[in-house]
């Protein structure tokens, strides 16, 4: 059975991104850099929205060398605004229900990872269809100019740690398998 991977970089308050700040913040390095190269030659299949799609398959359009690896890589795109033929390469499109389709995949073999994407991060998550959960966070605060919030009607989730990791002196990596939650546990207090 596939695993599916939710992957996010963040501000320390939850932005994927701001407005006016340059990607990643400025503030990727040399051992981040080198561990993006190193999970771009794992097999996977990038799942993504419509909207990270736009802003991805641009980037790419305009030649940004970083995505190079994206773009050789298999993507599925779920939307119901999006029309065929997509032009980034490698990309089939999904129309219909995003929660039965990656259901499906995962009985697969084939590694499953999104990108950015919340609203279709959120809803694999509400119907329990997450594996691990991994979050580069950088350490900025964007309460003026963040945009993307993560967590946002998320639903409450306890997460077992299984990584952690600096990068470069200053941005941390945390990695965790989900389990919903109902209700918060007992304090653990006698």
């Amino acid at each position: 059975m596939a695993d599916l991977m939710i992957d996010y970089i963040s501000s320390l308050d939850g932005y994927g991104s701001a407005e006016g700040w340059p990607g990643l913040w400025g503030l990727g390095g040399p051992e981040y850099f080198a561990f993006l190269a190193e999970e771009a030659r794992q097999p996977y299949t990038l799942l993504m929205g419509s909207h990270t799609y736009r802003l991805f398959s641009e980037f790419a359009r305009t030649g940004e060398e970083e995505m190079a690896e994206l773009t050789a890589r298999d993507k599925i795109v779920f939307s119901r605004t999006l029309r065929e033929p997509l032009e980034w390469a490698n990309t089939s499109l999904h129309t219909g229900d995003a929660v039965e389709a990656v259901r499906e995949l995962k009985r697969g073999d084939t590694r499953l990872r999104t990108v950015g994407s919340p609203s279709l991060c959120r809803s694999l998550l509400h119907a329990g269809l997450v594996d691990r959960y991994r979050v580069v966070i950088f350490p900025v605060v964007n309460g003026r100019t963040g945009a993307d919030r993560i967590y946002d009607d998320w639903p409450d989730v306890l997460m077992e740690s299984v990584a952690l990791r600096t990068f470069d002196g200053r941005l941390q990596l945390f990695e965790g398998a989900p389990t919903l939650v109902e209700d918060p546990p007992p304090s653990g207090r006698d």
